[in-house]
């Protein structure tokens, strides 16, 4: 198991990918079309329901699909 968390970090630092179901708002904030207050939104979120699908991003205020797209 901790082998598979060394290869996520590995590839997220690699490929610059974000986990919006442990990302903070600074790493949030760093994916294109998301500032601070809709990094904060996605948290809050996350707070409730964890994220199943990336399509699931859309279900956050403010983020539709064109956002989404981005």
């Amino acid at each position: 198991m901790k082998i598979l968390s060394i290869l996520g970090l590995l590839f997220s630092f690699v490929f610059g990918l974000v986990d919006v179901n442990t990302a903070d708002v600074k790493e949030l904030s760093s994916l294109k079309g998301i500032g601070k207050t809709k990094a904060e939104s996605i948290v809050k979120y996350r707070e409730t329901k964890c994220f199943k699908t990336i399509q699931e991003l859309t279900h956050v205020k403010g983020i539709g699909q064109k956002i989404f797209e981005q």
